[in-house]
This record gives structure tokens, sequence and C-alpha cells, in this order.
């Protein structure tokens, strides 16, 4: 997430413990031994700006004269239940997005987490920061035993210190970048649960094979944009599916190698959200992140869950853009789109419905009426009629 570093700003007496800690000892010679750590700094798979030339200023007046940024209404959550969690999904693949980029993936007869965030404010200081825009589907200590805990890099939005401290005590495995481990062990996880990854390196946890893939982007925690944390986009694979997860990322031309090399995917997790033209090399734009998809998935029919929007507000654009953009794009190109609400399972091989949710509860745009609904199917065709209250 852009900006999130500059907490020096404000007091310290020493640094907060969400700020992590920074790798050392052997961790911190492999870092340097990696490929991809070059000139003291890991160094993103294209040439890649954090902000663009000239930015501040104007994300800045961006940001005081945004609108439509909040929903107008309640978000419809959907409250997710243990029960529902102790049906196993028919075919062996269920995904239930959490908010924002926190997905639970059930594949293979195990459950991956990825990047979980249940904090009100994706902060490291308590009332400051990006407030929640509705609440947690349920509660973490409701959702039952996690197999695998996925980390794809450390900033605030995907890695949330409590929420690690919690899913610790469920006896959980944790896969993340390289050096991302140094934050878990200052956070009380056990060494030997931690598995890092370079990008293209693999490793079987829990009866799984998790690969850690490349992504654009950086890694900020604490007062400086930190130089020894990895970040990565991520590939599950078990009981004969694959499912990828893209983090935080800019658009680069790598995603085809990874649908090729790790692919046929059964469902890409993409982000399309917390974008902006004063970032645009390290966040995709919708029409960007359908375009990764399509890199990843060609012709197999995948399916598509947007991620990285609806939760917080993290950019100058309206809450719905996303998702309204990457409709507008997926949907002439025949890709399957899932638009769950937050917190509803679906399995990416059913037929499934999808209602535009979010139309009922945005605000609509200045001096026009509400916006049709439509009913999005699982091939994602789209026809109009109203929107379900």
């Amino acid at each position: 997430m852009p900006g999130i570093g500059g907490w020096a700003v404000l007091p310290l007496l020493r640094p907060p413990a969400a700020f992590g800690a920074e790798p050392t000892g052997e961790r911190l010679a492999r870092i340097r031994r990696s490929p991809h750590f070059v000139d003291g700094a890991f160094r993103n798979p294209v040439a890649t700006r954090r902000l663009a030339s000239g930015a501040f200023p104007g994300a800045l007046r961006a940001g005081l004269a945004k609108k439509r940024s909040r929903p107008a209404q309640a978000v419809p959550v959907h409250r997710l239940t243990a029960a529902e969690l102790a049906v196993p999904p028919a075919d062996g693949l269920r995904l239930t997005w959490m908010g924002h980029a926190t997905v639970l993936a059930e594949i293979g007869g195990r459950r991956v987490l990825f990047d979980p965030v249940w904090g009100e404010r994706c902060s490291p200081f308590a009332g400051f920061g990006p407030r929640r825009l509705h609440p947690n589907p349920i509660p973490l200590a409701e959702l039952g035993p996690i197999d695998v805990v996925v980390v794809s890099h450390d900033h605030y939005d995907h890695l949330d210190m409590a929420a690690i401290r919690v899913l610790v005590r469920s006896g959980a495995d944790f896969a993340v970048p390289l050096g991302v481990g140094a934050h878990l062990e200052h956070w009380g996880v056990p060494a030997g649960r931690i598995t890092e990854l370079d990008w293209h390196e693999s490793a079987r946890i829990a009866g799984l094979t998790l690969t850690a893939t490349p992504a654009r982007h950086y890694c900020s925690r604490g007062a400086r944009t930190s130089r020894y944390q990895l970040w990565a986009s991520w590939v599950v694979q078990g009981g004969g599916h694959r499912v990828f997860h893209s983090g935080d990322t800019g658009y680069f031309p790598g995603f085809a190698e990874i649908g090729a090399v790790h692919g046929p995917f059964d469902a890409t997790m993409v982000q399309v959200g917390a974008y902006s033209e004063f970032w645009p090399e390290v966040h995709m734009t919708p029409e960007e992140g359908v375009r990764a998809h399509g890199d990843l998935t060609g012709e197999s029919g995948a399916v598509l869950l947007p991620i990285h929007w609806g939760t917080f507000d993290l950019a100058p654009h309206a809450w719905d853009e996303p998702i309204e953009r990457t409709l507008a794009a997926a949907v002439p190109l025949g890709h399957t789109v899932a638009t769950p609400r937050p917190g509803e399972p679906f399995e990416p091989g059913a037929d499934t419905d999808f209602r535009p949710w979010w139309r009922a509860v945005a605000a609509p745009p200045d001096g026009s009426e509400e916006a049709t609904g439509t009913t999005l199917t699982a091939a994602g065709s789209a026809e109009p009629e109203g929107v379900p209250v």
C-alpha cells in the first residue's frame, strides 16, 4: 500500500511491536545470496517507481478532493459460520473472500488463509490509519483450524500482527517471502513453523505445494522502506486444484510465465483496487488486473476473484469503481468473474449466480439516479434486473 511508511513523524520512545523486526544472522545471509537482492535491496522483476515523478502534491490534492470513497449504506456482509465451513466443498475447492486481500482457500482437504487482516485499522497505531468499511464476516477465533497462513508482503493491509498472534495459537504453519519471517518470529511464531521462500521456490507444507512467484511491489513496515523483506504472489496446489493469489502488484509481463509454468489454475485472486495515477507501477488498475488474469489463465475458463477493494479506503478512486471497471473489462472477454459478498463462500467449479450487491449500497454518482442491478452468472454474462435489497 503506497504511503504506509513515514510513521517516523509520530513521536516514539521506541518502535512499536507492529513495526516487526529486521532480518539477522542466517536469514540475512540467505537474503544476500538471493539473485533478486541487488545493490543492497530486493529488486522488482522490471524497473519500478513507487511513486510517479512529482506525485506527492497531486496525490495530496486528490485525496482531499475525492468523492464516493465509502459506501452510502452498510455493506451486506455474509455472516459466515463454523457450521458452513464444516461442510466440505463438493469438488475439493472453495474460496471465501473475507474482504480486501484476505481469502480462505479450502483446497485438497486443507485450509489456507491468505493475507489475514482482522484489525479495525491497517496501521501500527490504535486510532490512526485507514479504518475498516465493513465488519469481519466471522471472528477470527471462530474460523476454526488453519493449516497454512500465506503472506504476500508486509504492508499493514496484508499483514496484521494481532491476527498473526491469534493464528499462531491455532497450530498453523506460515509461508512468507524472504525476510518477512523476521516479523513473525518477533511476534512469537516459532521459527520451525515458518517457511520463507524466494521467487520461484516451492515447499511442501501440510500436504500442499506452495510456490512464491514474482510480483511488482515493495515492502515497508517501520519508519523506513525495508531493503530486506521480499514481496510475492503465490501459487497453491493440492488435491488436483491450483489457485493463484496476486498480493499487491503492478502489471508486468511475468504473469504469462507464471501461468505457463504453474497453471492451469482453477481460480485467480487478483488485486484490482487501491490504484492511482500517482503510483501506477505498484498497484494494477482493474483493466490491468483483468489482463493479468488473462495472461495467467489463457482460455482455460478459470474464475477471476477480484480482491483488494471495498474494505479500506486507500486510494482516490470511488469505493465501487474497482469492481465496476473489472466487470466492464472482463465480461466482454468472456472471463468468469466471481463477485461474492464478503464472507460468502463459493466453489469455482460450480455454477453460481452472483448479484451486484455493491450497487444497492454504493453512493450514486453526483446528480444521477440509483444504478440498475445486474445478475452476473458464473459464465461471465450479465443480465439487467432490479437490485436486490
